[in-house]
Parts: C-alpha cells; structure tokens; sequence
C-alpha cells in the first residue's frame, strides 16, 4: 500500500471512531485545508453528505453550537432500521447463507457474490425493506468487505528458497555498510503504443475513444521499459528498449546507468551487488546473459556480484513494490500513442518517500537468437559460490 493510501486509510479510520458532532467537524477541517473541491472530495472519502460537512463548517461562526455538549437535542434522531426490526441480522444472514462461500483451511474466510441490488430484493421477499446503506452497514457487521484477491501464494517454493532468502539477507548487510551500490533489476511489463485501450481511470472532459479490440497488429510500436534500481539511493533508471527484451538490453541498462548516474554515487565502488529474477532477460540459467555481464563488468571496470530470487520469488525483488507500481500508477488509464510520451509520463514517477525517475529512450535493436561461444567459460572470471552456485556468482573485470 502507498504512502497516500494509507494515509486516507487513518483519516478514515480516525473519522469512524468520532462521535457524529465530532465527525462533521473534522470533515470539515480536512475539506477546509484542500480549499476548493476539498468538500466533494472529502464526502467521497469518508462516505458523508456534503451537507453535513457545511454543516461543520458553519458551526466554526456558532459560538453557542460549538459550546454545546449534546451531540443532539434530548431524544433528537431517529433509530437505526438494523436497531428497530427484530432479528434483522438473523434475516440478512439466512439471505446469504445459499450464496455464501467460504475457505475449507479457515473458516473465517468467507465470500459471497450478490450485489447489494439483489440484497435488497431478497430482504424485500422476506418483508423487510432497507436501503443499500443499510445493506452496506450489515455487511460490515459481518466482516464482509469488498476486497481484490491479493496474488500472494507461491505456486512453487524450491527447497532451497529460505537458503537463498538468507544469502541475499547476508550480501545486502555487507553492501549497505560499504561504498557500493545495491541494485534491484528487472524487466516491468511491455507496453504496446497506439490508440488501444489501457487499464485505469482519468478525469477527462470528453470520453476516450480507442480502438475496439486490443490485437498487436493495431499497435504502432511497443515499449520494454527495462528498470535499474538503486536502492541506496532511492533511484530508478528505466532504459526503455522498443526491439526485445534481451540480455544484451540487461546489461546496456545497467552500463548506462552507471555510465550516467552510478559512478557519481559511487565513486570509491569496486563492485556492484545485483539483485536479479531467475528468469526473462536475466535469467540465471543462461550463459548468454552471464557472457553479456562479463562484457559489461569489462567496459565499466567495475565487479558485479550476482543474487538471484529462487524460483517463484520474483516478487520479493525490491524492485517489484519500490518501483513496478509507482510507475503503473503513472501511466494508468493514459492511452499512450507515442514513445516519448510513455518516457514522459514514466519520467515524471515519484513517491512521498523521495523515488526519482530518470528515463532515455534505445535507439539500438536489439536482435534475439545470439548464441555464445561453446569456450566462453574458459576465458570468463566468473566464480560461482560454492553455497548455490546457480544463484550467486561474481562476475570480475579484466585488470
């Protein structure tokens, strides 16, 4: 969860533990502090009508109201439908009983699939009239609350997923206290260009139109927005490659990064800790990608030690919750019908906690099928580690 998310998650829950006079009155607050728009916006977030929360604001000019003790008159308010028909909750349950599933491994896990419409026309059969405020106040009762389903459950988990976990752990200790860098690698999903359609929300005047379906021949390009990020530092270099998503792609993301930005970091570095998927362009079974690090490691005189996230692990990858996000967030919802404007909305990626965005555009193409010399181990100083050597490997530089 985001800094700003989680920062409207406390004002609401802030709001809901006030008593109604003190509820308004911090609406009003919240909203006064946003200037204009900040009433619409504030209803929205804490559920409230934008009466009440003028309400509030006008009972800053009463003296006499905002000295009064009694959130009502005496008796004021009526009682609550959930309060006044008997066994209503009973009722709403037997409702959702025949459309209720649940987790056979925890029985606090529970789902159902009727759209509060068709909760009231069940309660409706049944006698009882209410509203879908009502419906949403008795869902909440129950512990029914609208959720995403989190992809959180390894499909896979090598026997020697923990020994790795640890391995990093150890590599990232000794590199937070030295003068080199640690960086998190990784491919973030290829974008297709042109009028086509893309997932999110915008505030626009007019509707967008794009095309009716989503083939690859209606793109005009795409883009592989290759990421490097630097995780002392709070950085993220995208090299964003328009070809394929290749070895070769790897490492000239990395060279330039050091190129423009790592050597200025760190001028007194020896060696680069590199946090890497098992898999995609930087696969830790491949030889070419190990062959293409070793150019590198050449170019920039710089060592490069390799870490990579067993299988079924990538998302524990830095990059993965640090950056990936943030940067769908920038382009969410925004039909990107040119390269340069993919960059400039990537470019313009940040977070309360300080992520800065650097971008250029490849000219190169990169090509697929290259192979690697069957002797290149020979020659290579490569020395894989003797605790998972698939894994964890040091790539030196030629003196």
């Amino acid at each position: 969860m985001d800094i700003e998310r989680q920062k409207e998650q406390n004002m609401i829950l802030f709001y809901l533990s006030l008593s109604e006079k003190d509820r308004r009155r911090y609406a009003a607050i919240e909203a006064q502090k946003l200037g204009y728009g900040g009433i619409t916006y504030i209803s929205g977030l804490f559920g409230c009508d934008e009466k009440t929360i003028r309400k509030g604001l006008s009972e800053f000019d009463d003296k006499e109201a905002m000295e009064r003790e009694n959130i009502r008159a005496v008796g004021g308010g009526r009682n609550s439908k959930i309060e006044e028909t008997l066994n209503i909750n009973a009722i709403f349950l037997e409702v959702l009983s025949e459309n209720t599933a649940g987790n056979p491994m925890n029985e606090d896990v529970k789902w159902t699939n009727l759209t509060k419409a068709k909760i009231i026309t069940m309660m409706a059969k049944r006698g009882i009239k209410i509203s879908r405020n009502i419906v949403r106040k008795l869902l909440k009762k129950n512990k029914f609350v609208k959720r995403k389903a989190q992809k959180s459950t390894s499909t896979t988990q090598h026997k020697d997923r923990d020994k790795q976990f640890k391995n990093i752990s150890k590599a990232r200790d000794e590199y937070e206290s030295s003068d080199n860098p640690i960086i998190s690698i990784d491919t973030k999903k290829v974008e297709k260009i042109g009028n086509l359609y893309r997932d999110g929300k915008l505030e626009c005047t007019e509707p967008n139109k794009v095309y009716d379906h989503d083939f690859p021949s209606l793109a005009s390009g795409k883009i592989i927005p290759y990421t490097v990020f630097d995780m002392k530092n709070n950085e993220a270099f995208v090299y964003i490659g328009t070809t394929f998503d290749t070895s070769e792609l790897a490492c000239d993301a990395i060279k330039i990064w050091w190129n423009t930005l790592g050597i200025k970091r760190y001028p007194r570095a020896t060696s680069i800790l590199c946090l890497a998927d098992g898999g995609g362009s930087n696969s830790s079974h491949s030889d070419l990608f190990k062959a293409d690090l070793q150019h590198l490691a050449n170019e920039i005189k710089v060592d490069l030690r390799m870490a990579h996230y067993p299988p079924g692990a990538s998302k524990w990858n830095p990059i993965e919750h640090k950056v990936f996000p943030h940067i769908t967030r920038s382009l969410s919802g925004v039909i990107l019908k040119s390269i340069n404007l993919a960059q400039e909305l990537i470019s313009k990626t940040s977070t309360l906690a300080g992520l800065k965005v650097f971008t250029r555009i490849s000219k190169k193409i990169y090509e697929k099928g290259r192979s690697v010399a069957d002797d290149f181990y020979t020659d290579a100083k490569i020395i894989f580690s003797k605790t998972l050597g698939d894994w964890n490997y040091m790539v030196f530089h030629d003196a």
